[in-house]
């Protein structure tokens, strides 16, 4: 294990092995988008503490990931993904989910704490086509959602929110679904919850995930339904 790298001006971190014991790789640094997907593609997430702090970046071990074709659903998730209830769309209202991300309250889950920078950050990532979203709507309004940032054969998820039960559930099982008949390999969840354990999402070693992420950087996915496909 070592310390925390302190980044500087340059685009570049040290080996992602190379974190504290909880998976603390760097310290400091900018969201310009080059490094943010420089980071995604050596298994690097930013995920800060304090709004007025620098920004801290991690590759822990193991990693919380789901295969698609893993995904669990229950029976009453099932009957409430073939009801009317919801309709899921992808890639119509980004930032609304950035917000909503924001300011969900997650009583049981680390999650991430979106700043204003961070959000400024994924929005550019988005306007760029490698930053997506998908969408719960009811009656014409946003209820739930994710995003995540799309790379090679690979999906990075980074937080999700609901207003009404299950709509987070339903927009990330569509989702994934959609990943699995696309040919992604897995979608970093990064960190352990309850709640993705439940839909199939599991730990594996870093080493282990690194290997893998390499694999499907190098594949294509077949084309979704996202604004910029």
């Amino acid at each position: 294990m070592h310390g925390p790298a302190f980044l500087g001006d340059e685009i570049e971190f040290p080996p992602a092995e190379d974190t504290t014991a909880d998976g603390l790789l760097a310290v400091g640094g900018d969201l310009q988008p080059e490094r943010l997907l420089l980071a995604y593609r050596r298994g690097i997430f930013p995920w800060p503490w304090d709004a007025d702090a620098e920004m801290l970046w991690w590759c822990p071990d193991p990693r919380f990931v789901l295969y698609p074709h893993e995904l669990r659903v229950s029976k009453s998730l099932e009957q409430r993904m073939g009801s009317e209830r919801f309709e899921v769309r992808f890639d119509t209202a980004f930032e609304d989910v950035i917000r909503g991300c924001a300011t969900a309250a997650r009583p049981d889950d680390p999650g991430t704490w979106i700043t204003d920078e961070l959000a400024e950050a994924y929005v550019k990532l988005h306007a760029m086509g490698f930053a997506h979203c998908a969408e719960s709507w009811r009656d014409g309004e946003l209820v739930g959602g994710l995003y995540g940032v799309a790379l090679g054969a690979a999906f990075f998820g980074e937080s999700m929110f609901h207003t009404e039960p299950d709509a987070s559930k339903v927009a990330f099982a569509t989702l994934v679904r959609a990943l699995g008949r696309a040919n992604c390999g897995f979608v970093d969840c990064q960190l352990p919850t309850g709640h993705l354990a439940r839909l199939g999402a599991r730990p594996i070693r870093r080493r282990q995930f690194l290997h893998e992420l390499d694999e499907l950087l190098v594949r294509d996915m077949a084309p979704l339904p996202w604004k910029s496909s």
